[in-house]
């Protein structure tokens, strides 16, 4: 799979556009997460029966509950957003990139919007740049299944089409398994993004191409500005050819 120039960029949040000052509770929720997911699969398996949501999951009136070890940590944590995360280097010089070409931008994330994420992008002035954000309330299936990636397109102004090529970046095993199993429901390409070691693993497994990895923002950058000066190029020479004839 060759990496192409993407119309469409969707981002994981915790360890790509934001990093922990604490890596250890990073780690810490996504092993939660990990394993929240294993039982669900374990449970509908015993049960031989599909389940819609994961364990420690429940519903109130047609809403779902929040992730009770989530919940509960950012509920009684007493630090401010600043002395917990912090915007990983560089991302701000992808995200004016993207927006300066006009290509729409979203959020993705396995943790909280509500008490957290929603905070979180509010306080870096993040949330200018995304069009849509998804966040574990808003969705009954985590990754590594594909509904939030799914979700988040379809709540888009303007709906994938055929042309289109989607770009979904993360940090983890399941975000690259996540954009995988969403491609069979989309009627274009989706291409997912490894940023650091834990996603590149996944890449390198499914055999995606070590283009696809990124150890750091400002690789990116430069492969998107040859991509876009390349397009502009383009462009140009069109005009060109359209004046001669």
């Amino acid at each position: 799979m060759s990496l192409q120039k993407p119309t469409i960029v969707l981002f994981d949040m915790d360890g790509t556009v934001i990093r922990h000052i604490n890596p250890l509770l990073l780690h810490v929720l996504e092993r939660i997460d990990d394993f929240s997911h294993k039982c669900a699969r374990f449970f509908s398996w015993m049960f031989n029966r599909k389940i819609q949501s994961p364990p420690l999951v429940e519903f109130r009136d047609g809403k779902r509950k929040k992730l009770l070890v989530h919940r509960a940590m950012h509920k009684f944590r007493r630090k401010e957003i600043e002395e917990i995360v912090e915007p990983c280097p560089g991302i701000y010089d992808i995200l004016d990139l993207l927006r300066a070409n006009h290509i729409p931008m979203g959020i993705i994330s396995n943790g909280l919007g509500k008490g957290y994420g929603h905070d979180v992008l509010r306080k870096f002035d993040l949330d200018k740049y995304f069009e849509i954000t998804i966040f574990r309330e808003d969705i009954t299936r985590p990754k590594p299944y594909p509904d939030p990636i799914l979700e988040a397109l379809k709540k888009m102004t303007r709906p994938p089409e055929k042309n289109d090529v989607i770009w979904y970046i993360g940090d983890r095993h399941k975000d690259v398994k996540a954009a995988l199993a969403a491609e069979l429901y989309l009627p274009c390409d989706i291409q997912p993004i490894a940023y650091t070691l834990n996603a590149a693993i996944a890449v390198l497994e499914h055999n995606i191409g070590p283009d696809h990895i990124i150890m750091g923002w400002p690789d990116l950058e430069a492969t998107l500005q040859h991509m876009f000066r390349d397009q502009k190029k383009e462009k140009a020479d069109d005009k060109k050819i359209k004046r001669i004839f």
